[in-house]
């Protein structure tokens, strides 16, 4: 489909509700049922084995954690935990836990879950590519039934705010060994507001509310349990589809608003979008770095300055994202200015010349070769409507420079899988964060390979300074030690920083509550405030 043919579609279906007629798998919801409508489903529901945003939107609803973040992207709030003091050493957390709480099964909540939870996150045996998340953990104990010790073997600055992610979400023993590699495919046993009904994989995932909800976060007006009985995460990857089924009663929330519609969507009477300013989410290209092509700075260098950020970022999102250079959002806790200006900036002429400079000849075809190696590289990604528009702007930008990118999208059920392989040289990506040392250290430390690190980022001074971060008592020397980090960054040009996405989630008449929350890129947080009203 051409991209102006897609534009023309997509402002139809917002002014034109009547075409989710032509829509009869979306069929009208039940009472008391909220339809949540995305783009792409997750490849499972694993808390610790996905980092899936389609995965956390989900197990958010189905589990909880210690501690909760507040609307403000900074301030931590209890969960699990009613209450924690912290050693003058920083290395042990002491978490106190409310008594009341039960799994989806009925069964009470000890620190026995808690402990296991954790262990299961960081054990090798999982894999979990997040497991530096819990931070450099010596032994979590269950002191007595509702008390928790974490003990670190170094301070760990952010570990109350790595623990309100999904990741550190608390579930069922019993049912993770019952269900073993199938939990989170075919069963979840958590202790959320809402509880696995069914998944069916691409099409959609059913929850039912937790009769017996009583402990959400402080942050909610209702603390349990949830106004809406039933929950459908409805698969819908046509935003035409999306947006009239907004319109017509089909569809209750998204946040997988097409750029392009947005403005058009605001002006829709019976929908409201809701945003949230304290959001960071870049899209970005990374580079295998130790991969042919990749492995030269020059080329990486040479692909900033071929790519005009500015109008790329128009061109895809229409207003719904800003114009990225540096490799981590300006607003966030120990960002470094001076960095940004070491970064290429938009300059075709130059990135001719560094190529030259660097032996990289232009051959009959138009694409330029250096000892026999042709400058052309794969690139995969997750097949949306995004990675779509924006490799075919970069494909075009780097071919006028000698340079060849093929790219290769999959369904999102796969493409996980295929990012986790060495077959392609380059990938589309967007991720969140909430400092510049969570940013940091999720994607650069050489430990994270080979996922998240698809870059195959392995720099021992990297790994230096963002250890010397992680651990440093005094906000002084954190700050230069991540600042270290980004200037090294923007030098070596790994990945190109493209854009930042901006939060939206509209909502229809059908329902109230809905308000966006954004934490790792989350729209609705527990849902626990929503009501069906229609």
């Amino acid at each position: 489909m051409g991209w102006n043919i897609l534009r023309r579609g997509l402002l139809g279906a917002v002014a034109l509700a009547g075409a989710a007629t032509a829509l009869p798998a979306l069929a009208q919801a039940p009472r008391n049922t909220a339809v949540f409508l995305r783009e792409i489903d997750a490849d499972r529901y694993d808390l610790h084995r996905s980092t899936a945003r389609g995965a956390g939107e989900v197990v958010t609803m189905m589990t909880d954690t210690l501690v909760t973040m507040d609307w403000d992207g900074r301030t931590i709030r209890p969960g699990l935990a009613e209450r924690w003091e912290v050693s003058p050493d920083g290395r042990l957390y002491t978490f106190h836990l409310r008594r009341d709480v039960t799994f989806c099964d009925g069964k009470p909540m000890t620190a026995e879950d808690v402990v296991f939870s954790i262990n299961r996150w960081i054990a090798p045996a999982t894999r979990s590519p997040v497991a530096w998340r819990a931070g450099p953990v010596k032994e979590i104990r269950a002191r007595d039934q509702y008390t928790v010790e974490y003990e670190l073997n170094a301070p760990f600055s952010e570990l109350l705010s790595q623990l309100t992610l999904f990741f550190a979400g608390i579930i069922d023993r019993a049912t993770v060994e019952r269900l073993g590699d199938n939990f989170g495919a075919q069963g979840f046993n958590g202790t959320g507001p809402f509880c696995w009904v069914s998944w069916t994989p691409r099409s959609e995932l059913v929850l039912q509310r937790h009769p017996n909800y009583r402990w959400g976060s402080p942050i909610f007006e209702n603390r349990g349990p949830a106004h809406v009985e039933r929950i459908v995460w409805r698969v819908v990857p046509e935003p035409t589809a999306r947006l009239a089924a907004m319109q017509t009663g089909q569809g209750d929330v998204t946040q997988y608003i097409p750029p392009v519609a947005l403005e058009s969507l605001r002006r829709v009477p019976t929908v409201t979008i809701s945003t949230q300013p304290n959001y960071f989410w870049d899209f970005f290209m990374g580079f295998k770095v130790d991969k042919p092509v990749m492995n030269d700075r020059a080329v990486r260098r040479a692909i900033h300055m071929a790519v005009d950020r500015p109008a790329l970022t128009r061109a895809v999102w229409f207003g719904s994202a800003i114009p990225a250079r540096n490799i981590v959002n300006p607003n966030t806790l120990d960002y470094d200015a001076e960095s940004e200006n070491l970064v290429p900036a938009f300059d075709p002429a130059a990135a001719q010349r560094t190529l030259d400079e660097a032996g990289w000849r232009v051959g009959p075809d138009g694409i330029r070769v250096k000892d026999g190696q042709r400058a052309s590289f794969l690139v995969y990604g997750i097949n949306t409507l995004e990675n779509q528009r924006q490799g075919e702007i970069i494909q075009q930008a780097l071919r006028r420079v000698g340079l060849e990118m093929r790219i290769q999208l999959f369904d999102a059920t796969v493409a996980w899988g295929r990012l986790a392989t060495q077959e392609f040289d380059a990938f589309f990506l967007s991720y969140p964060y909430f400092s510049a040392g969570d940013a940091l250290n999720l994607y650069w430390h050489s430990r994270a390979r080979p996922t998240p690190n698809r870059m195959n980022w392995n720099n021992p001074q990297t790994d230096a300074w963002l250890v010397e971060a992680q651990t440093a008592t005094d906000p002084q020397v954190r700050a230069r030690a991540l600042a270290n980090v980004q200037r090294q960054l923007a030098e070596e040009a790994p990945w190109l920083t493209i854009a930042r996405e901006q939060l939206f989630v509209a909502s229809s008449n059908r329902v109230t509550g809905v308000r966006a929350h954004g934490l790792y890129g989350i729209g609705v947080y527990k849902g626990l405030d929503i009501r069906v009203v229609r």
